[in-house]
C-alpha cells in the first residue's frame, strides 16, 4: 500500500542524527540561475573546508555552468545500456563509496533510464539522505505535481516530469532563485540559456512575458507557504501562543441568518485587499434550544466556498470559546462578527458572545459589521 504524503514527510523529515540535510534551489523557469547558484554555494562551502562533490549537474551547453562545475570534484556517472544506446545517470553506489559530506544533484524531477536503481532522481536523493549525506538540489515550480496542471492551463505545455508535493516540502531549506521576467528575457536573447536559433521560438511559447509572470507568482507563493508552515511549526514547538501577525488571516463568523452572505462578501473584499487567507466559521452549539435555518446556513457556506474562503464547521457548548480556540490555533489576525439590528433577547445573546470572546481570545483585531435586520 503506497505511503500517504504525511507518512513520506515523516520519513523524510531531517533529524540531527538520522538523515542528511536537504537544501533545494527553487526557480520558476529554466535560466533563472538555480544550477549556477547551487554551484556557487558549493564552491564557497568547499573553500570553508567542506567535502563537496558533484553527483550530477546538467550544463546544457551553458559556458558559465561548465566553468563553475570544472572547479569541483565530480563523481563519475554510471553508464547504462538501454535498447542499444548508452546513457549516463548519477552513480549512487559510487557516491556512497566516496561518502562526501555534501553532494550536488541537479534537476530533481528527472526520470532515470530503465535499469537504474530508482525510477526517479528524487528517490536517489532520499537514499543519499538516509545515508546521512547532505544533498543540494534544484527544481522548477512547474515540476511539482499539484502545480503542473495549472502550468499546463497557463502555458499550454504539458509537464511530463514531476515530483510529488511532499518532496519539496521535505526540504530542510528552500531558496527561491529569483529573476525578473525582463532580466530572464534579456538573458535568453544573449544566448545564455538556449542556442540563439532557439530563442525567438521559445520567447513566443513557454517564455512569453505573461507566462513568466504567472510562473514567478506560483514559485513565490510556494516558498511563502513553506515559510509560513515553518513559522507555524516553530511557534508550536516553542509554545508561542500570541499571534505574531506576519501574514493576515481573517475569520468571519456566520450562522443561518439570511444576511450572512452580505457579511461574507464584506469579509472577502477585505481579504482580497489585504491578500489574506479567509476562513468562514460556523459554530453549532451543543445545547442550542432552537435549530438554525439549515437551508440558509448551507447557502451561506456554499457562497463562502464560491468566493474562495475556507469553510470551517465547529461544535461546542460556547460559540465564543470555540471561535477563540480556532483563532489561537490558526493564528488568525482579524475576526469579523455580524451585528443584526435586533432589540429582543437576541441582542443580549449577541453581546454575550462578543464580550466572552474578547475576554478569552488572544490579541486580535475585531470588526463589527452591521447587517440588515432579520425578517420576523
Amino acid at each position: 500500500m503506497p505511503k500517504k504524503p504525511e507518512e513520506w514527510l515523516e520519513v523524510a523529515s531531517p533529524s540531527p542524527s538520522g538523515r542528511g540535510i536537504f537544501k533545494l534551489f527553487l526557480g520558476y523557469a529554466p535560466g533563472v540561475g538555480k544550477t549556477y547558484s547551487m554551484l556557487s554555494e558549493a564552491i564557497r562551502r568547499r573553500s570553508r573546508g567542506e567535502d563537496v562533490v558533484i553527483g550530477i549537474v546538467e550544463t546544457h551547453g551553458r559556458k558559465g555552468i561548465a566553468e563553475l562545475a570544472a572547479r569541483l570534484e565530480a563523481v563519475p556517472r554510471k553508464k547504462i545500456d538501454y535498447k542499444g544506446t548508452l546513457f549516463e545517470e548519477m552513480d549512487i553506489d559510487a557516491i556512497l563509496a566516496r561518502r562526501p559530506h555534501v553532494v550536488l544533484v541537479d534537476e530533481l524531477a528527472h526520470t532515470n533510464i530503465p535499469g537504474s536503481r530508482h525510477r526517479k532522481r528524487y528517490e536517489d536523493v532520499q537514499e543519499l539522505l538516509a545515508e546521512k549525506i547532505d544533498v543540494v538540489s534544484t527544481l522548477n515550480i512547474q515540476h511539482i505535481e499539484s502545480i503542473a496542471p495549472t502550468v499546463r492551463a497557463i502555458t499550454g505545455i504539458t509537464v511530463r516530469e514531476t515530483v510529488p508535493d511532499w518532496v519539496p516540502l521535505s526540504a530542510t531549506e528552500t531558496v527561491m532563485v529569483d529573476l525578473t521576467p525582463e532580466a530572464l528575457v534579456n538573458r535568453m536573447r544573449r544566448g545564455d540559456v538556449y542556442d540563439i536559433e532557439k530563442v525567438e521560438q521559445s520567447l513566443k511559447n513557454f517564455f512569453r512575458r505573461g507566462n513568466l509572470i504567472a510562473l514567478r507568482e506560483l514559485a513565490l507563493r510556494q516558498v511563502a507557504e513553506q515559510v509560513d508552515r515553518s513559522l507555524e511549526s516553530y511557534m508550536d514547538a516553542k509554545q508561542i501562543r500570541e499571534n505574531w501577525g506576519v501574514r493576515e488571516r481573517i475569520a468571519v463568523c456566520v450562522s443561518g441568518n439570511p444576511s450572512g452572505q452580505y457579511l461574507i462578501a464584506r469579509a472577502a473584499r477585505m481579504a482580497r485587499r489585504l491578500d489574506a487567507e479567509l476562513y468562514v466559521v460556523h459554530v453549532m452549539r451543543e445545547l442550542a434550544t432552537r435549530e438554525e435555518n439549515a437551508k440558509i446556513l448551507e447557502a451561506n457556506l456554499r457562497f463562502a466556498e464560491n468566493l474562495g474562503a475556507l469553510v470551517v464547521r465547529l461544535k461546542g457548548r460556547s460559540v465564543a470559546d470555540e471561535i477563540s480556540e480556532f483563532v489561537q490555533n490558526k493564528h488568525i489576525t482579524q475576526v469579523i462578527f455580524g451585528r443584526a439590528l435586533v432589540r429582543d433577547w437576541k441582542k443580549y445573546l449577541y453581546l454575550s458572545v462578543v464580550h466572552r470572546f474578547l475576554r478569552e481570545s488572544p490579541a486580535v483585531d475585531i470588526h463589527i459589521v452591521t447587517q440588515e435586520p432579520e425578517e420576523p
